[in-house]
């Protein structure tokens, strides 16, 4: 996601990694995916928007400075 952004806005991704700390690492969620079998089944068939086509369209759309003038 971070890099989706930084290219979203024309920038090259200048990312520092951090451990997570040991106190959180067993409480910690370290991966996340929709399981997207029961939307299909209920009859959605559209495609899906990529992560990063949905970061760069919320970063160009509503983070952009011409969205609070």
């Amino acid at each position: 996601m971070a890099k989706a952004t930084f290219s979203a806005l024309g920038k090259e991704p200048s990312i520092t990694f951090v451990d997570t700390p040991v106190d959180i690492r067993d409480k910690y969620q370290y991966y996340t995916q929709a399981e997207m079998d029961k939307l299909r089944a209920a009859g959605y068939e559209a495609p899906f928007t990529s992560l990063e086509d949905g970061v760069g369209d919320y970063v160009k759309n509503y983070l952009g400075p011409q969205r609070y003038m």
